[in-house]
């Protein structure tokens, strides 16, 4: 019982950050394909890619998710008899695997939503896609060695520290500690991260369409276009020779 309560947990976060990850990716591809279907904050294409993601994707969604929470859950069952017995080297062990496993998992998905939210494809199909597409570019070093994800973590991080910092200020005020920071704190990056997870969704799907689709974002935004060419020739001269 336990165990399918942890897993419902894990699941139904993964679940909700994924359908905002494929929204994300539905709207940035309206944007790339069908730039007059989204010229507002208010366009059709948010309701819209919404709606896709909650129904007719809402299966690949649900199966990607599965593979993570199921991972996540193993972990926190490890991580549990570890504290039991922290003499196990087998368990350090599974442990690290997990971990691993998770990992390529997350990476996993990223992408293949990106193929779901751009196309509506099924998530196997999807994520073979991705890496399909990557592979014929060359483009895993761009992937592999994408710092904006950093970047927007770091800035979530700042952002906690400020709000912790005034929440102290005021807690000082009227009397509170330094708990009032570490409350603060985690409500500033757990606020940040949902922003920035929007962002990130964003730019990885204008990764996969800017590989996928490049002649469509010359015709549709010529000048986002030029300056992007521009700057990634700068940095990945040998990945972005066309």
């Amino acid at each position: 019982i336990l165990f399918f309560m942890i897993l419902s947990y894990y699941w139904t976060i993964q679940i909700l950050q994924n359908v905002l990850h494929v929204t994300v990716s539905g709207v940035v591809g309206t944007w790339w394909f069908a730039p007059h279907d989204a010229l507002s904050v208010f366009s059709p294409a948010i309701v819209d890619s919404f709606r896709r993601a909650t129904t007719y994707s809402f299966g690949s969604i649900c199966m990607g998710s599965l593979l993570v929470s199921l991972i996540q859950t193993l972990q926190a069952f490890v991580r549990s008899a570890r504290r039991i017995n922290d003499d196990s080297f087998l368990k350090c062990i599974v442990e690290c695997l997990l971990n691993l496993l998770e990992r390529v998992a997350q990476y996993f998905n990223r992408w293949a939503y990106c193929y779901v939210g751009l196309y509506g494809y099924d998530y196997v199909s999807a994520g073979k896609k991705a890496m399909e597409l990557f592979r014929a570019k060359g483009w895993t070093t761009i992937i592999t060695d994408n710092l904006v994800h950093r970047s927007l973590q770091l800035v979530a991080i700042v952002v906690g520290a400020l709000a912790g910092f005034f929440g102290m200020l005021i807690g000082m005020a009227t009397g509170g500690g330094i708990e009032v920071f570490i409350y603060c704190f985690f409500i500033g990056v757990s606020m940040a991260m949902i922003l920035m997870n929007v962002v990130l969704s964003a730019v990885d799907t204008v990764i996969v369409a800017f590989a996928e689709a490049p002649a469509e974002f010359q015709t549709h935004h010529p000048a986002l276009s030029n300056n992007m060419l521009l700057k990634w020739r700068q940095v990945f001269p040998d990945e972005c020779g066309f």
